[in-house]
């Protein structure tokens, strides 16, 4: 009898060595970066990314809507899968399509509401953050503007402004080219 529990429990350990290691599942994190129609449109391009959803985010009102978001920042909530893409990647990304050195908004949106923040849940995305946010002002040569806050409430945006630059292609590149988005990242990142 011992001997069939000994092979039983040998099979077992066998079985778990083996045994794939298990997904560590979706996470979220939250950025600001301008126009969330472009920030949205930039992370659902990435690789482990399963959805980028716009709203708002860093203020204090509840229920914010287009009209009224007082204090908040627009912002994209990414849903991603860590063993595919990490957070110091998203934030990386983020970093690299915006204007990090711009702190009264991105490209022709202007005022808080549209500034770039990196939203941060714990430590462990604070010093990712912070690691990507001294690389990026190592690479440039000039400190950077985009705050790292930690993260509180997201709230989703009106359904028009979900998918935007899918539901409305011809408007979306219209507005992203006339803002001159694409340009001065271009300017500004180079090759880098």
């Amino acid at each position: 009898m011992r001997l069939l529990i000994a092979i039983a429990a040998a099979s077992t350990m066998l079985v778990a060595a083996n045994a794939q290691p298990e997904s560590a599942g979706e996470a979220t994190a939250v950025l600001a970066g301008g126009c969330f129609w472009c920030v949205e449109s930039d992370f659902e391009k990435l690789v482990g990314v399963t959805a980028a959803v716009s709203g708002y985010s860093g203020g204090d009102l509840e229920n914010p809507t287009y009209e009224n978001h007082e204090g908040h920042l627009e912002a994209v909530e990414v849903t991603y899968d860590p063993s595919i893409i990490s957070y110091r990647q998203l934030v990386d990304n983020l970093l690299r399509h915006i204007d990090p050195l711009d702190a009264g908004g991105q490209f022709c949106d202007r005022g808080s509401s549209y500034t770039s923040a990196i939203f941060v849940a714990d430590d462990e995305e604070r010093a990712a953050a912070e690691a990507a946010v001294a690389e990026a002002e190592k690479v440039l040569g000039e400190k950077i503007a985009t705050p790292i806050r930690q993260r509180g409430e997201f709230w989703i945006a009106e359904d028009y402004h979900q998918d935007y630059y899918k539901k409305n292609s011809v408007r979306y590149h219209f507005y992203r080219t006339a803002c001159g988005r694409d340009g001065r990242v271009k300017k500004l990142w180079g090759g880098r």
